[in-house]
């Protein structure tokens, strides 16, 4: 399979970004800044826009060594070749994905709850939780979580976890913190006048974290089926970073 880095994984919004041009701009900037992952989302495109901007946005990341992510859109991520495809728990299901896409592209779902991390099949390499905390670019988000229920999932996860919604500057550490194997932003990085340094601060944020030992996740074990143990040790190791 690719290699996946889920460090800093941007989602290309077109209204925040200013259109394809912008996306590809920013995606392009973006990567030289440091972020590890791009997909491209646009839910209100038509395919061939989808498809157009997905062959624009891989040219540019490839050579880059940042792979591209086509939201949903199979027929879109084969035709543009594009490194993999994130699902939502609405879209297609997994074992079919898999199925088209091949065993070497990347697979992610969308997560938001206990019952649905319980539900993942295999082939999936990596999950997006969220939203932690509130956002106000996806219309059709989930219920927020917050930190403790996301550090609960994240403990709970059988596959690196990115988490997702309302993450900027300032959530880096506590994220990372919570188990986090990486972030997804939008308006973080999206419609910056400079989207390099922005992902630059985004990254050195992210990794300062790991490399502080602030990456709980992996280390604290829930000692009841709430979770409550893992939750305060998760606390201890906050205020300790």
């Amino acid at each position: 399979m690719i290699s996946l880095n889920l460090s800093l994984y941007l989602v290309l919004d077109p209204d925040l970004c200013g259109g394809p041009e912008g996306m590809i701009q920013t995606a392009r900037l973006a990567a030289l800044g440091g972020a590890t992952l791009v997909q491209l989302r646009a839910p209100a495109w038509k395919k061939r826009q989808w498809l157009d901007t997905a062959k624009a946005l891989k040219a540019v990341l490839s050579p880059l060594g940042v792979p591209l992510i086509v939201n949903d859109h199979i027929d879109v991520a084969l035709m543009a070749g594009a490194d993999g495809v994130h699902l939502g728990q609405a879209d297609l299901p997994v074992a079919e994905a898999r199925r088209l896409i091949g065993p070497e592209k990347i697979l992610g779902l969308s997560v938001s709850n206990a019952a649905q991390l319980m539900a993942v099949p295999e082939n999936v390499d990596y999950l997006g939780i969220g939203p932690v905390f509130p956002t106000g670019t996806k219309k059709d988000a989930a219920p927020v979580l917050g930190l403790d229920a996301f550090a609960a999932l994240a403990v709970s996860s059988p596959l690196p976890a990115v988490a997702i919604g309302g993450i900027g500057v300032d959530e880096c550490a506590p994220v990372i913190a919570a188990g986090a194997r990486g972030i997804a932003v939008i308006s973080a990085v999206c419609g910056h006048d400079d989207p390099r340094a922005r992902a630059a601060l985004l990254r050195e944020k992210i990794d300062a974290a790991k490399q502080s030992g602030q990456e709980c996740g992996g280390n604290w074990l829930p000692s009841t089926s709430s979770g409550q143990a893992g939750q305060t040790d998760l606390k201890t190791c906050l205020r300790q970073g």
